[in-house]
């Protein structure tokens, strides 16, 4: 088992640090959710013109900025300028990785300017052990895998994710790359339930965990772990810690 996953199932993530509470992916959201005993947090990075890898979720500052443009067009002084309440708004990645050395991160590269940056700040931090970098995109995934190996725990691409789906209606294990530690999905894509029980017990087989996200109803947490998932990931972080709670499964 990688190092990352060394821990006690079914592991809570804090997506966006529990973007519920109205912020996400700031330095107050994963506090709050730290604070609440997480230890694993889903994040989202971009790269800024000049190159520094910040923590962000969309390519554009409208939704929770204001602001016109894209992460990748303006420069780090210029979103460290933004604050709010005297707080930063937009942290740096390596600043989140240095203030909660103990914490584990579950990155999403969301985009192919931030793959560069990203893999050279893991490398030079030393932070293998605890963080996974995951993307839809498997071609930013093939890029970051050639670089890291299995060394450093990566997740399902959208193209793989589909292989595995379908190898679990078909019963062939598909081929898993180097580095692939977990499959990390949505319970249903449209009309199509991608977690069951035959997804779950083929991600097994092969050696990989499900993570799904982003559920946020007890009713739906419940029914996923009696499938056997091994974490789910959560927009509302209090109704998690009570689900696996009630478990007996909250272990922070």
């Amino acid at each position: 088992m990688h190092p990352y996953l060394d821990a006690p199932r079914p592991i809570a993530f804090a997506h966006r640090g529990g973007a519920a509470v109205g912020d996400e992916n700031t330095p107050a959201a994963f506090a709050r959710a730290i604070s609440a005993g997480y230890r694993y947090v889903e994040t989202d990075v971009h790269a800024t013109s000049d190159g520094v890898v910040v923590v962000f979720h969309d390519k554009t500052l409208h939704r929770m900025l204001g602001r016109p443009g894209r992460v990748r067009d303006v420069s780090w002084a210029d979103l460290r300028s933004v604050r709010d309440g005297g707080a930063t708004v937009v942290p740096r990645l390596d600043e989140v990785l240095e203030e909660w050395p103990n914490v584990r991160f579950n990155i999403d590269v969301k985009a192919d300017p931030a793959v560069g940056p990203t893999v050279d700040l893991v490398r030079r931090a030393g932070v293998e052990k605890r963080v996974l970098l995951a993307s839809f995109s498997d071609r930013r995934l093939a890029r970051i895998r050639k670089e890291f190996g299995p060394e450093l725990a990566t997740s399902m691409g959208k193209r793989e994710v589909a292989r595995l789906w379908l190898a679990a209606r078909l019963r062939r294990p598909p081929r898993i790359p180097a580095g692939v530690v977990a499959a990390q999905v949505p319970w249903r894509q449209g009309r199509i339930t991608v977690v069951d029980e035959a997804f779950v017990s083929m991600a097994h087989r092969l050696g990989l965990q499900v993570h799904v996200w982003t559920i946020d109803d007890p009713r739906a947490m419940h029914h996923l772990l009696d499938l056997g998932v091994d974490g789910i990931m959560t927009d509302r972080i209090e109704i998690l810690r009570e689900v696996y709670t009630a478990r007996g499964a909250w272990f922070s």
